[in-house]
């Protein structure tokens, strides 16, 4: 059940790309950001109150969870902010697949810092995802600028976060760890639009009421940004980051998806490759192969005299 939530949060991240597009060209991208994770983190405070207000609990508000959260923030908004800035630089296809480096680098943030086991079939099976997500976005010539090494920043950012929401989930409430890290990327996002853009605009009642940027707010604060992480941060402790961070690599797969229903976007038969790597990738990471050969090798043959 967590593998098959998660595998919605990356399906809703993943459709949610047409509809950030269309908001953002009325709210500059950081703008955005600092709303839709204000909002969030607002709308999850709401629920926590609620349901603590028929439980009398509220102890789990300490320093540790305020830490935890604030690391988990902090990489989450870098993420977002190399990410928004890098594709300033660089063309969308290639900063696709930068950022899905980061399924290849939270295997090893997890051995370097968590000191995870790491299994060589899941090593395989990142490489052959993030070689798919390549052939998924790839278009143009591959070629290193400014903006590729931005969003590949962000990419770290983004494993980072992976790895560190596998090392506090399973010690702190969900919930509050969830609200204190939207909370911050929600800050660290509002003090970014104050100095690099015009943050004004997000108080712009002609902007904010526009129909694709009061979409866009209301269905990336609450499901893509509220639920969803409130969903990683609760089910990840049911299972490894090198799995979340493989089906979170669906989400580009689902992205195409969306284009191809919304706006026709025919995928081309490298791209289709693409996503059969991926979900290649993900059943040589995942299934227990390795037990598998080892039970084999040990297996002796029967010669016969077992019956007699």
């Amino acid at each position: 059940m967590a593998d098959i939530t998660l595998f919605l949060v990356a399906f809703i991240w993943g459709t949610t790309f047409l509809i950030v597009q269309q908001a953002i060209a009325s709210l500059p991208p950081n703008t955005f950001n600092a709303v839709r994770f204000t909002i969030a983190a607002l709308f999850l405070l709401i629920i926590y109150f609620i349901r603590n207000r028929y439980r009398g609990q509220n102890s789990e508000w300490r320093g540790p969870l305020l830490r935890a959260g604030v690391i988990l923030g902090f990489w989450l908004c870098l993420g977002y902010a190399f990410q928004t800035v890098g594709l300033l630089y660089t063309s969308p296809s290639k900063a696709g697949f930068i950022t899905g480096l980061a399924v290849v680098l939270v295997p090893l943030f997890s051995f370097l810092l968590l000191r995870d086991r790491v299994k060589p079939f899941a090593i395989i099976g990142v490489i052959l995802a993030a070689f798919g997500l390549y052939l998924l976005t790839q278009n143009q010539s591959f070629s290193f600028n400014l903006g590729d090494a931005l969003v590949f920043g962000g990419a770290i950012c983004f494993a980072m976060q992976i790895v560190f929401t596998g090392k506090y989930a399973p010690r702190f409430a969900a919930l509050p760890l969830a609200i204190t890290q939207l909370g911050t990327v929600g800050v660290m996002s509002w003090l970014y639009s104050f100095f690099f853009e015009d943050w004004s605009r997000a108080f712009d009642p002609a902007i904010l009421f526009k129909p694709e940027v009061a979409f866009g707010l209301i269905v990336t604060s609450i499901f893509a940004t509220a639920l969803a992480f409130l969903a990683q941060t609760a089910l990840q402790k049911e299972t490894s980051s090198t799995r979340v961070a493989l089906i979170f690599a669906l989400e580009p797969v689902f992205a195409a998806l969306t284009s191809y229903v919304f706006i026709h976007e025919v995928l081309s038969g490298r791209q289709l490759t693409g996503c059969l790597l991926i979900f290649t990738g993900m059943i040589l990471a995942e299934l227990p192969i390795q037990e598998w050969l080892r039970n084999f090798r040990q297996r002796k043959p029967n010669d016969g005299r077992e019956s007699a």
